[in-house]
């Protein structure tokens, strides 16, 4: 059929089963914004500024496990969604970003909010296209969703000039793709497979170190399998959290900066590293001449760059993990548990010497005592997104996660901003969740107009503020590694949440102690509104264990024993 470039971009919407967007308009993009107006596909959420509608198609990506789509203008309005490119870039989050451009005519003429939006969007997608022919559209989107889903996922950027949206041409979405150079290998070498559990066999301490690609991958249960058959301890990434239940025997907990003594211990003891979906990343390994240093490594990937690019692959492993892992299953040989018994007493022995665990205060609220909490009351019931900060590492190490795609945060780029636009997006997704999001009183600054997006769109998203007056995470590195000089961290200044909330039309609670805070989560639950629970917490509490920048694993700062 003959339609307009505006057109066929809602055709290809419906055509791939989007069923919501997330955006905001602008002159360039007008006329597809004309064409949303008139159809009844899907429905398009407004977010209050671009980066949120960037994080809420993360937020709505990540749970669902669909292409999150989101659509912007050209100059500010693409500018302003590059922080949400980037940050779904590090984290592997598919997307589909369409901004409007100016006309062919004007690019180059440093025109009305032109922006060379390719040239920028480059370095943050897995691909980008600039549209110079309506009649190449259904091509290069059908092309956008295929790669934004397929192999490693990522964003990919279409910009569309406006001329090109009005022009008129063929829609033909039935066309076979035909990607030459883009053919991702799902399926892992066998040999190199068998090997690998030959490998497993032999080992004495063997360790299943479990990242976000398994999420990504829908291999969750094959994984659960794997590790109870073979009844070797496991660690998660911080992005997968979730792949096992938090009260999974043979889970010991995160690894990594912020990871757990045994977590850290036991990699730094393994003699074999298990990595599936993981990219070794240096919040992880911390000092890599010191990393599982006595181990060989079987690395599982689906992104052929990500093996041996940080440390070195014995048995390196390109595929799909569901489909490489299902091998792994069917070749388990002569590989019992009951084996690795001895190993697993070790690593609980860790966890005896010191459990991750906090100070609790009579006087004051915990943060960690709050995500328990709420990991008590709400647990399976509530996905949990957050921004970035302390609260971010406590919600990782406390909230008791049970399924994959509950936890929803900001790994490689760290966003502060991150969580509420996402946790709209969680909503949106999965309504018969509630949609929690942990911030700071620093974070829940970053993108609060998005309470007008929720209030409007009926979105009730739980924003727990931990409020220390700090941007927390910096004054903890100031305190410990530069004597205590907090510069430009203390957030004493600050709006009274409550009625910032209510101003937008949601509630507010102001908690000091643990009865309140009870009374307030049961009270918005109830209410089922967009709400702030601002928690007056320790000030001055740190994230603990931690290894400092550059440190090995094994050499971690801990909680101070508290004297009785």
């Amino acid at each position: 059929m003959q339609i307009n470039g505006a057109q066929m971009v809602i055709e290809a919407l419906i055509a791939e089963g989007v069923n919501t967007v997330f955006g905001y308009p602008g002159g360039a993009i007008m006329n597809v914004y004309d064409e949303i107006y008139k159809q009844d596909g899907f429905k398009h959420i407004l977010t209050r500024h671009e980066q949120a509608a960037i994080h809420a198609a993360e937020g709505y990506s990540k749970v669902s496990g669909k292409v999150g789509v989101a659509m912007i203008t050209s100059g500010p309005g693409f500018t302003n969604a590059v922080t949400g490119l980037a940050d779904a870039y590090m984290d592997s989050i598919p997307l589909v970003v369409i901004s409007g451009q100016v006309p062919m005519s004007l690019i180059g003429t440093d025109g009305f909010q032109e922006i060379d939006a390719i040239g920028i969007s480059r370095p943050c997608t897995k691909h980008n296209y600039l549209v110079t022919d309506a009649k190449d559209l259904p091509r290069v989107l059908k092309e956008a969703f295929h790669i934004a889903a397929t192999g490693r996922p990522g964003p990919v950027h279409v910009d569309i000039p406006k001329d090109v949206t009005a022009q008129i041409a063929e829609f033909d979405y039935s066309v076979e793709l035909e990607l030459e150079t883009y053919k991702p290998n799902v399926k892992g070498n066998l040999r190199q497979i068998k090997k690998a559990m030959e490998a497993i066999s032999k080992a004495k301490r063997p360790l299943f170190y479990l990242g976000g690609g398994i999420i990504n991958a829908n291999a969750a249960d094959e994984v659960r399998e794997l590790v109870h058959k073979t009844g070797i301890p496991a660690v998660e990434t911080f992005m997968a959290r979730g792949v096992l239940s938090h009260d999974d025997k043979y889970l010991i907990s995160m690894l990594g900066m912020h990871g757990s003594y045994a977590a850290n211990m036991a990699m730094s003891e393994t003699d074999l590293v298990i990595g599936l979906g993981a990219r070794f990343d240096d919040r992880v390994t911390g000092k890599l001449s010191e990393f599982a240093k006595n181990a060989d490594v079987i690395h599982v990937d689906i992104d052929p760059a990500s093996i041996s690019k940080l440390v070195n692959a014995d048995y390196p492993i390109v595929g799909d993990v569901k489909n490489v892992v299902n091998d792994m299953l069917d070749n388990l040989g002569n590989i019992k548990s009951e084996s690795y018994i001895p190993w697993n007493d070790t690593v609980n022995q860790f966890d005896e010497l010191h459990p991750l665990a906090y100070h609790e205060d009579t006087d004051r609220i915990k943060p960690q005592w709050v995500i328990e909490r709420v990991g008590q009351l709400l647990g399976d019931d509530a996905n949990i997104s957050t921004d970035v900060g302390q609260h971010q590492m406590w919600a990782a190490q406390f909230y008791p996660f049970s399924r994959p795609r509950q936890w929803i945060s900001s790994g490689g780029l760290g966003t502060m901003g991150f969580g509420f636009p996402a946790a709209i997006g969680v909503k949106a997704a999965a309504p018969d969740k509630v949609s929690i999001n942990f911030t700071g009183d620093g974070s829940i600054l970053m993108n609060c107009q998005e309470l007008m997006t929720a209030v409007e769109k009926k979105l009730p998203v739980i924003n727990i503020i931990l409020n220390n007056n700090y941007l927390g995470m910096v004054r903890q590195w100031q305190t410990l590694f530069y004597d205590k000089r907090h510069s430009e961290t203390d957030l004493s200044v600050q709006p009274d949440f409550v009625k910032l909330s209510e101003a937008f039309g949601g509630i507010g609670y102001r908690v000091t102690t643990k009865e309140e805070f009870d009374a307030a989560l049961k009270d918005a639950v109830e209410k089922n509104v967009v709400a702030f629970i601002d928690v007056v917490v320790e000030r001055l509490e740190n994230v603990m264990p931690m290894v400092p920048s550059g440190g090995s694993l094994f050499n971690m700062m801990l909680l101070e024993k508290k004297e009785k």
